[in-house]
């Protein structure tokens, strides 16, 4: 089925360009999420009318991601403590939801959580490196240092030594 995207599109396009899909994807996901539209005679004639208008407003739009993402990285580490063992392992893991409300208060810039990818997850003490993509072509790389605000003694490893002892 042939489309045309209203919206970006992840690994599919940017707003306005004409692609083609399978039916299902196009009827179940893209149409009643709003992303894309039927090419049909009419769609296509609209969509050469507002072909100017379209790119003008994705321009706008990446300036403004331009200007954030130098925001991010101008404001360098970013630093988290959270609760941790002895070995260093976290308890619990730090989301990317934790990541964009921290990254929102030491900047001022909101970003969305499902746009922070990370090498892996954050779970244990270290230094991290995580990749924000603001737009499909604004993107900019955050470092991420977690430190132990708490160290909790664990006391399973050593009942599993003193049982052996005995």
């Amino acid at each position: 089925m042939q489309i045309i995207l209203k919206k970006d599109v992840q690994n599919l396009g940017e707003a306005g360009d004409i692609v083609n899909v399978k039916d299902g994807y196009a009827r179940n996901f893209l149409l009643p999420q709003g992303s894309a539209e039927v090419a049909t005679k009419g769609a296509l004639e609209n969509r050469e009318k507002n072909i100017a208008r379209i790119k003008a407003k994705q321009e706008k739009l990446n300036a403004e991601a331009e200007e954030k993402a130098q925001k991010i990285t101008a404001s360098g580490i970013l630093e988290l403590s959270a609760k941790a063992g002895e070995s260093g392992k976290l308890f619990g893991t730090i989301t990317t939801k934790k990541l964009a409300e921290e990254i929102l208060a030491k900047t001022g810039v909101e970003v969305d959580r499902k746009s922070i990818s990370l090498n892996s997850p954050v779970n244990k003490i270290g230094e991290y490196k995580m990749l924000i993509k603001l737009t499909s072509k604004v993107k900019c790389e955050l470092a991420l240092n977690v430190t132990a605000s708490e160290v909790v003694k664990e006391s399973v490893e050593e009942e599993v030594t003193e049982e052996a002892a005995e």
